[in-house]
């Protein structure tokens, strides 16, 4: 069979070079014959695809058509190489985009490469190196009771059970908002996620706290008179909510949460991580609060499961009231002194009550 292809050059040396690379796939095993024709547009067609199989479609349309294909679309996947990705990442900063948005543009970009390249048969011959750029330390946000109290206080009706349940259980934002009724088991007192609905596709058990059981049997009574068919656990008038960053802002705002540049100090997700902590400190075993926030990995668990200056205060507290007592228990380390020449113990104060380093 005969296969044609352009070599890009006027220069015999340049046809000669890219003959004796075709040669050497074929010999290899690695040639793919039309490779060097296929678009990246295709490719991203077909990550498209695979991810509305796998149900990990939501968004990744947005990804493809507003960033990705207007500057890979049209080019050979081939020709697709260093240059090309450097420039992208460049023209996306200029245009305000962090690396870390960056770097989930080119997982998308790198997942359509690799399903071509191992394609039966292969599509591409193989697929360029897209680097992970170095991204900021992952945020550390969490609110404290007095922070959630004053901005859920802050927060309109129809938001305020979203929040309360998001500060109780540590679920994300997508699982709260599509959680149905038929999931929530009052008497129970349990909600079950099922797959499809988490982000690791697994299904889930979250038990309810008694507040939480009765601020969901009060919104379930007020759905049953206003609006019996809606079948959302959190709703506006009878209306699944999808988005409300505009109200977030503006109940950061009033609850005096924002920094210089009128941004809300704590985001949606930073209930999570509050989520997980508080289940550690209530004294849950860490694999049950795995269990229940969703965590697969440790540690990503880990960096949820946040240490706050209050916790060291308290552990330094603890410790203080521990070595105070080993004292008055006479539990001193013995001494070669007589009894009665070895001074008082006295409770030991870790830290100065006055100057500068007083708590």
């Amino acid at each position: 069979m005969l296969f044609r292809e352009s070599g890009g050059s006027e220069k015999y040396t340049d046809a000669e070079n890219l003959l004796k690379q075709r040669v050497a796939e074929i010999h290899s095993g690695r040639f793919t014959p039309g490779a060097g024709q296929i678009k990246v547009s295709e490719l991203l067609d077909e990550v498209l695809a695979d991810y509305e199989i796998n149900g990990k479609s939501i968004g990744w349309a947005r990804i493809v058509d507003g960033h990705l294909r207007p500057f890979f679309g049209n080019l050979a996947a081939a020709k697709v190489g260093s240059a090309a990705i450097a420039r992208y990442a460049a023209e996306r900063r200029a245009e305000g985009a962090c690396n870390s948005t960056i770097n989930r543009e080119f997982t998308l970009l790198r997942r359509a490469f690799n399903l071509a390249r191992n394609a039966t048969p292969p599509r591409i011959a193989q697929a360029p190196k897209i680097p992970k750029l170095a991204e900021p330390p992952p945020r550390k946000g969490f609110f404290e009771d007095e922070v959630f109290v004053r901005m859920r206080a802050e927060l309109p009706a129809h938001l305020k059970p979203v929040i309360t349940f998001g500060y109780y259980t540590g679920c994300r934002k997508g699982e709260i908002l599509s959680l149905r009724w038929d999931q929530v088991d009052l008497n129970e007192g349990i909600v079950r996620l099922e797959p499809g609905t988490t982000k690791n596709d697994e299904a889930r058990t979250i038990p309810l706290p008694e507040e939480l059981s009765q601020m969901l049997a009060m919104e379930k009574s007020r759905r049953d008179r206003e609006h019996s068919d809606c079948p959302w656990v959190f709703s506006k008038r009878g209306r699944r909510i999808k988005c409300f960053r505009g109200a977030w802002e503006e109940a950061a705002k009033r609850a005096d949460l924002v920094d210089s540049d009128g941004r809300p100090l704590r985001l949606f997700h930073d209930l999570r991580r509050t989520g997980v902590r508080n289940l550690v400190r209530a004294g849950v075993p860490e694999r049950v609060a795995m269990m229940i926030s969703g965590h697969k990995s440790r540690s990503v668990f880990d960096r949820y499961n946040i240490v706050s200056e209050r916790d060291l205060r308290e552990a330094a507290s603890r410790l203080s009231r521990y070595l105070a007592d080993q004292a008055q228990r006479g539990l001193a380390p013995p001494s070669s002194a007589p009894d009665h020449q070895r001074p008082s113990r006295q409770p030991i104060s870790l830290y100065p009550t006055t100057g500068p380093l007083a708590w």
